[in-house]
């Protein structure tokens, strides 16, 4: 029988931890890696049976590899405090882990915004890995360096992605100053040719190639807030670079 370790990076998530951590106590071991909460975060999740790790906030990746260096299963599940793992996902992890045909699995994630999931504006991620020479490497979006193949598993991760309009804006602001400072480390340059071309692509790919005008209204609000989001990265390289941020 294999084992899982459940890995959550948490700060101030005390809204959502608690449906979070009861969705995966199926997990042999459950690490909660937290940016020392100011809320009832950490006061919560002491209410079950994970190990909790207090670590200041530098990157998302490094905040996950610390927590991976503690993770004693075979395999590693990574989830966000407001993601729910359902039982059709669980059991299908399960299954998958005691079975496997690959070395890791993405994950299907729907979008949640204006109370509804978008399934036509979802993203597959790889989160389901064996715990084998595996790290994290990126301050935003990071990505999860692992051996072998990867397979997709059928059932989607709950993920209530927005908690409102100026959520989800003030979120594509708070990466978009990571990302325009992974930019300008990696000596990018940003031109009007970024500031008009890659929002519209951006905007046609989500909106049209990932077909997010079958979601209705909400599926053009992500789409348009997506554009924004590219818009506003390389606005803030552009100011990095003249010194004016």
């Amino acid at each position: 029988m294999q084992t899982i370790t459940v890995i959550i990076p948490t700060f101030n998530e005390e809204n959502y931890i608690q449906d979070c951590l009861q969705s995966v106590s199926f997990a042999s071991q459950i690490i909660l890696i937290d940016s020392f909460s100011v809320d009832n975060t950490v006061e919560i999740a002491k209410k079950f049976n994970c190990e909790i790790i207090q670590r200041k906030f530098d990157n998302f990746s490094n905040q996950k590899n610390e927590a991976i260096k503690l993770a004693k299963s075979d395999w590693i599940l990574f989830i966000d405090a407001d993601e729910r793992v359902t039982e059709k996902l669980k059991f299908e992890i399960l299954e998958t882990i005691n079975n496997p045909m690959h070395e890791a699995y993405k994950i299907r994630f729907p979008h949640f915004y204006m109370n509804r999931f978008l399934y036509h504006t979802e993203n597959k991620v790889v989160r389901l890995v064996k715990n084998s020479s595996i790290y994290f490497e990126g301050a935003v979006h990071e990505k999860l360096m692992h051996k072998g193949t990867v397979g997709l598993l059928k059932n989607f991760m709950i993920h209530y992605t927005y908690k409102g309009l100026f959520h989800y804006i003030n979120k594509k602001d708070s990466y978009a100053w990571f990302q325009a400072k992974m930019g300008r480390d990696k000596n990018k340059k940003a031109s009007y040719f970024h500031l008009v071309f890659k929002p519209f692509y951006r905007f046609f790919h989500t909106y049209i190639i990932r077909r997010g005008f079958l979601d209705g209204v909400p599926g053009l609000a992500v789409a348009a807030i997506d554009a924004y989001g590219v818009f506003s990265r390389y606005v803030k390289m552009i100011l990095i670079e003249k010194g004016l941020k």
